[in-house]
């Protein structure tokens, strides 16, 4: 049984490097030492005779091997967990009232779609949506569940990691057209940034070191800032989940995608909550339901 939970434990630090791209990264997310999350991997690349990741002394980078291993223990999990939450539906039907928070674009253009179903679903649960462009304190503003961006700073909260979501420096057509297409960072600062008004970090590309964009309009708000790039007002750094149609439909033009390193914190999409015996079969329900249909 001990041999059991080790292993389980190894797979769980395998894909912790994964989603974090390092071992101090993983060690930080999992609250445990660097040491552990390498002996953990040791033991994995020993077991199967094969190498599942490249370091260097600064990235550390998934191998070929290590891609299918991991695409393969990501597909068992679910499994595992679907099992799990399935027979726990069987016998406590979820309802009650579940409040959600999420930035403006990640309602908008992610949840809302999903809310029909799930209502089908679920109709016991009562969904209650709140669009936040900052951080809230769940507890102070009542919030069962919230989805954010980017790496976590509360200690105190549960993380789900829900998947990654690259960042794309991007503008309108008619603005490249007007304006011209940068063909190097330096050239950025000759053209007109959108940025955010209340958060200096979302103005960087992060990189190492990060590089601080110029921001000539500002909004507080990631939707906002998406309409006045699609209106030709500049060049916006955003999200690949609120961009991905205006990209496919060429609205939105990608510039420069070899200027932000991946993978890198701003990437992460996390679903955070506390605890609660009282809520969890509600958030458990809204988790399983969105895991997989949600496109970043």
């Amino acid at each position: 049984m001990n041999g059991i939970r080790s292993k389980t434990e190894d797979l769980e630090i395998l894909l912790a490097v994964a989603d974090h791209g390092g071992f101090s990264a993983a060690a930080n997310a999992l609250d445990i030492q660097v040491a552990k999350v390498s002996r953990a991997i040791s033991r994995l690349e020993q077991e199967h005779a094969c190498s599942l990741f490249t370091r260097t002394t600064r990235k550390v980078t998934v191998t070929q091997e290590g891609e299918q291993f991991i695409r393969s223990i990501r597909e068992a999990m679910k499994q595992i967990m679907g099992a799990e939450f399935a027979l726990t539906e069987q016998k406590i039907r979820p309802s009650g009232r579940l409040r959600i928070d999420a930035a403006s674009p990640f309602v908008l253009h992610q949840l809302v779609p999903l809310i029909k179903p799930f209502r089908i679903a679920y109709p016991d649960i009562e969904l209650e949506l709140v669009s936040n462009d900052s951080i809230i304190d769940l507890i102070e503003k009542r919030t069962d569940l919230a989805i954010r961006i980017g790496g976590l700073s509360d200690s105190g909260l549960y993380a789900s990691l829900l998947g990654r979501s690259p960042l794309h420096l991007v503008a309108a057509p008619d603005y490249l057209l007007r304006s011209g297409t940068p063909s190097t960072l330096d050239e950025l600062s000759q053209h007109d940034i959108i940025g955010f008004s209340d958060s200096a970090n979302l103005n960087k590309l992060p990189n190492t070191p990060p590089v601080n964009l110029a921001v000539s309009i500002k909004a507080n708000s990631g939707e906002t800032i998406r309409q006045l790039c699609l209106e030709g007002n500049g060049i916006a750094l955003l999200s690949h989940f609120m961009i991905a149609n205006d990209l496919q439909s060429g609205r939105l033009v990608t510039l420069l995608p070899d200027a932000i390193h991946t993978p890198n914190p701003r990437e992460l999409i996390q679903a955070v909550y506390y605890k609660h015996t009282a809520l969890a079969s509600r958030i458990d329900a809204f988790l399983q339901f969105i895991v997989g249909k949600l496109s970043f």
